[in-house]
């Protein structure tokens, strides 16, 4: 396999996994905001009121984009990694 090739499908893998992990990440960061600003503004500093939002709204976002992310990876493996496997 040529280096090109390398680091071309790890620069493709590596894309696969940010387009992957943004729609729980900016969830994750919208919860946190949302419940940080909610803290601030009533005083209230319980550690479980930022860490059980947040769970909530990733554990929903990962369950309606799981299709997606599943076949962003089934395609990427199809697509780019069985061809360099039997060619190589």
């Amino acid at each position: 396999m040529d280096q090109g090739v390398f680091y071309d499908t790890v620069r493709q893998g590596l894309w696969v996994a940010v387009i992957i992990s943004v729609p729980i990440l900016s969830v994750a960061l919208v919860a946190g905001l949302v419940v940080g600003l909610f803290q601030a503004l009533t005083s209230i500093q319980e550690m479980t009121l930022t860490f059980v939002p947040k769970l909530a709204a990733i554990v929903i976002v990962y369950w309606i984009s799981m299709g997606f992310m599943t076949q962003t990876l089934v395609s990427f493996f199809q697509d780019t990694l069985v061809p360099l496997m039997i060619s190589g």
